[in-house]
């Protein structure tokens, strides 16, 4: 038998709900975070303000969430598991989006309270959401 990629060996398919349910609560908690700041209205007439607020960390996300883990063999059986991955993969990830969102989102500098928020907001996002998916399941 060949040996498995370093990818085959990150990710399972068996834990896609996992990853659908990642993606929509890191987006929820990103569109919280942007309506703070902009009006509904504002962003539904210009969705680019969403767009270069979500992307960055939803990018960092893609990129980091497999290299980490969090849809290894292991990573979509338990909550004690899944939930770890989860918070290990997105340190990573909201670092590579800040560092996105500064270098390339026009007028963005780095704040040091709004990436306390991200790492601790979407850690904890992240974490409800898989514990909930674990109890409902």
């Amino acid at each position: 038998m060949a040996a498995q990629s370093f990818l085959e060996q990150r990710l399972d398919a068996s834990t896609w709900p996992i990853a659908i349910g990642d993606i929509v609560v890191l987006l929820a908690f990103l569109l919280v975070g942007t309506l703070e700041h902009w009006p509904l209205e504002l962003i539904l007439a210009d969705p680019t303000i969403y767009l270069y607020a979500a992307g960055p960390f939803v990018l960092g996300w893609i990129v980091c969430a497999p290299l980490v883990g969090a849809y290894s063999p292991g990573g979509g059986s338990a909550p004690n598991s899944s939930i770890p991955l989860a918070i290990r993969s997105w340190i990573p990830a909201a670092i590579v989006g800040l560092i996105v969102r500064v270098v390339a989102v026009p007028d963005r500098g780095f704040d040091p309270i709004f990436a306390a928020i991200m790492l601790v907001g979407g850690a904890v996002v992240l974490a409800g959401w898989r514990f909930l998916y674990f109890k409902l399941r």
